[in-house]
């Protein structure tokens, strides 16, 4: 692989660890000290916060994604597949959230079908 796939696959897995890890960092560390001791304005800003990162790397996961799935001839994998199927249950899931942010089991879903995902593009990655 050349340096320059090399450093696309890097974004892409930087763009899914800030995703990724940013819901385990929210869901294991600030919402239960929030939840002890409520502020729910501080609790929105960083939530907030990390939506607008979140967009930021959906944006980069979407564009590296593509790029290797059409230089290393990956369209028609049906691992790809189920994973994009999936990326657009996660968004969905997203968008539902944002409009009912009340029902706290949707960031628990979304947690969990994003790292399914995680597994398949590391059996793309590896396969």
């Amino acid at each position: 692989m050349s340096d320059f796939w090399l450093g696309i696959r890097w974004l892409h897995v930087i763009a899914m660890a800030f995703f990724v890890g940013g819901q385990l960092f929210l869901a294991a560390m600030v919402v239960p000290v929030e939840r002890r001791a409520p502020d729910r304005e501080r609790l929105r800003a960083i939530a907030r916060r990390f939506g607008y990162g979140t967009l930021v790397a959906i944006v980069v996961l979407l564009a590296t994604g593509a790029a290797m799935a059409s230089h290393f001839g990956l369209w028609d994998d049906s691992t790809l597949q189920v994973k994009l199927g999936l990326v657009a249950l996660v968004a969905a899931l997203i968008v539902w959230h944002m409009r009912r942010p009340a029902q706290h089991a949707l960031e628990g879903v979304i947690f969990l079908v994003s790292l399914v995902i995680v597994w398949l593009g590391l059996t793309l990655a590896h396969g």
